[in-house]
């Protein structure tokens, strides 16, 4: 059985049979509450068709199976202006729907919340239904199914479904719906890869994903792996394996791994000639100083961004336990930046992370005489501190992005719920773990009482001094040109 979309409470006959009253103020009376009973009634009007005044006959596209509902025009007209429309213009006593053989598997489910108002929704039926909901009009209902969508993107599910349900919302053009999708599985596409999702991934979504900046993953090794697997099941054209190369960002692959992919990799030999102008420039870049290299290339591109990568040299793990107390503190190491002249330069990083930090405008100020100001009515709430325990001559032409990775146990399953982007402090985010209620035990940031973080250091370098190209030769005198 799935999540319930809508669950209303046992409908048992003690619960119909009593009278529930609601306290209302003083001198307006008493509500008497008999709503229940009557979405039982409906229920059992249309399960036995009493009183029934038109004949629904779903058949099923490219099919001879038939299913008759027997419905009452009043209901249908009330909730859908698509069956208003049919009612109004039929010639007989029933109404014949066409449906796809999804939609017609599910369409008891569908007439069913027209006259009830709640559904029982499988993750495999929210597409079919919301479908239905579509084409008869039925807002609330394409409503609610596009939330169940949106909240049940973490799920299991045999063969997955936050694909499916990507290319769903593509077509049909709910933009809500698949930005939550691209953002689930830009979060977490390490898990992905090693789904039964990833062979069903289009060619547009896979460019799309490999365009973004906010790919979780362990490197981007991994990457151009699950890349070569995904061209590999498909067997794509030319055209977009190409392009997907040329997605990769192969600066920041370590020029002995580069050497290897290009010899043993069967899809980079085949499509060397499409990027080798990428690969050169990746060895231009891992050869040459990032100050001098920055002086002739634009490094403040895609190419030269560094995606959130989980491998110890980019960042590290942070278990905090029981998070609602203390402060904590954690120090790590990573390179200072992509390039093969920096990656041996470490940088040691100190982050804090305060459970009941105040902003400064609710921190307690004492007034001229001494006397303390009232605090306003407000908690604290958390923040995180991530900054480099020394200074160094080498930072220069370098900026470092912080990002805080935040894993949550959805459904049973821990995705990453969050990512926070920041220089210094979360504070700059504004919105660091606002929803998160840690005080709980079993709140959903909690795993076993503990709250799992990932502290992601990206280096971006920047162009300091522009080399300017050499002076033309001067001009000389010719006897032609007299």
């Amino acid at each position: 059985m799935g999540p319930l979309l809508c669950d209303l409470p046992g409908r048992t006959a003690s619960y119909i049979k009593t009278q529930k009253l609601e306290a209302l103020p003083e001198g307006s009376g008493a509500l008497i509450n008999h709503s229940l009973m009557l979405v039982q009634r409906l229920e059992a009007l249309l399960a036995h068709g009493n009183g029934s005044d038109v004949a629904l006959r779903v058949q099923t596209l490219h099919s001879d199976e038939v299913k008759v509902f027997q419905a009452h025009s009043l209901v249908l007209s009330l909730q859908s202006e698509v069956f208003e429309g049919l009612l109004q213009h039929r010639n007989a006593s029933g109404l014949i729907l066409r449906e796809t053989a999804d939609c017609a598997a599910v369409f008891d489910k569908f007439i069913r919340y027209l006259y009830c108002g709640e559904i029982t929704v499988l993750l495999e039926q929210a597409i079919p239904l919301h479908k239905l909901a579509s084409k008869y009009r039925v807002s609330t209902l394409q409503e609610g199914l596009s939330h169940y969508m949106t909240q049940h993107l973490a799920s299991d599910s045999p063969q997955g479904h936050v694909v499916s349900w990507y290319d769903y919302a593509m077509r049909i053009g709910d933009v809500g719906l698949r930005d939550s999708c691209l953002q689930y599985l830009s979060w977490n596409v390490s898990s992905v890869f090693q789904s039964g999702e990833w062979g069903a991934v289009s060619d547009d979504l896979l460019l799309s994903l490999l365009q973004r900046s906010d790919l979780i993953l362990q490197s981007e090794l991994e990457l151009f792996g699950a890349l070569e697997s995904w061209i590999g099941r498909n067997q794509p054209g030319g055209t977009t394996i190409e392009r997907a190369l040329r997605s990769v960002r192969y600066t920041m692959i370590p020029p002995g791994q580069l050497f290897r992919l290009q010899k043993e990799s069967p899809v980079l030999l085949k499509y060397h000639e499409s990027v080798r102008d990428l690969l050169f420039m990746a060895f231009q870049f891992h050869s040459a100083s990032p100050l001098q290299f920055a002086k002739y290339f634009d490094v403040n591109c895609s190419l030269f961004t560094p995606r959130n990568y989980l491998s110890p040299a980019w960042g590290s793990p942070w278990l905090i336990n029981n998070p609602t107390r203390d402060d904590r503190s954690t120090s790590f190491q990573t390179q200072l930046g992509p390039s093969s002249h920096d990656s041996a330069k470490k940088v040691t990083w100190n982050a804090l992370f305060s459970p009941r930090w105040l902003p400064v405008s609710l921190r307690p100020m004492y007034t001229e005489h001494g006397a303390m100001q009232a605090v306003r009515a407000a908690e604290g709430r958390p923040r995180i501190i991530v900054t480099p325990a020394t200074s160094s001559v080498d930072f220069a032409g370098v900026s470092f992005q912080k990002t805080v990775i935040v894993a949550a146990r959805q459904q049973g399953k821990v995705v990453v719920r969050h990512v926070f982007n920041f220089h210094q402090s979360t504070e700059e985010s504004g919105d660091f773990l606002a929803q998160a209620d840690l005080q709980r035990r079993d709140s959903e940031y909690l795993i076993e009482g503990a709250m799992h973080l990932h502290i992601v250091i990206k280096s971006i370098y920047h162009s300091l001094i522009k080399a300017l190209p050499p002076p033309a030769p001067p001009l000389t005198h010719s006897p032609m040109l007299s």
